[in-house]
């Protein structure tokens, strides 16, 4: 009995551990090590989390839905709305094929140019147009 004290409280769960790998012929200690070096703690996994939601994104894009009346002339902003921002690249449906074709023809550059102005160049890098 003063061994089992000596050896300290711990003896008892890995004595517990040898006689269960011997009675199922199988050592999972490798596996369950590997299985342990996965869990996270939550500080590593809020950012991630955070990360795949593209809250930035979605705020610059609830921005610029509320300024595109104001920063694009109001006869296109009328055809024209913007529907989302992935990667740099701001996306706007078009009401026509008209429009549509007026915009790339001869607005595309000016109402980038008006976007990286008020919203900055590395926010939105390209804009692109679709029928919608």
């Amino acid at each position: 009995m003063d061994a089992q004290k000596s050896a300290g409280p711990d003896s008892g769960v890995v004595a517990r551990e040898r006689i269960l790998r011997q009675w199922r012929r199988l050592d999972t200690r490798e596996t369950e090590g590997a299985q342990r070096r996965r869990d996270r703690s939550l500080m590593e996994l809020v950012p991630l989390v955070l990360g795949g939601l593209r809250l930035e994104e979605r705020v610059m894009e609830s921005q610029i839905s509320q300024l595109w009346q104001q920063i694009i002339d109001p006869v296109l902003a009328k055809h024209s709305q913007p529907v989302g921002l992935v990667k740099g690249t701001l996306f706007v449906t078009v009401d026509s094929n008209v429009w549509l074709s007026e915009i790339l023809r001869y607005r595309r550059s000016e109402i980038l140019q008006r976007l990286q102005d008020a919203f900055g160049k590395n926010r939105i890098e390209k804009i692109s147009f679709r029928l919608g």
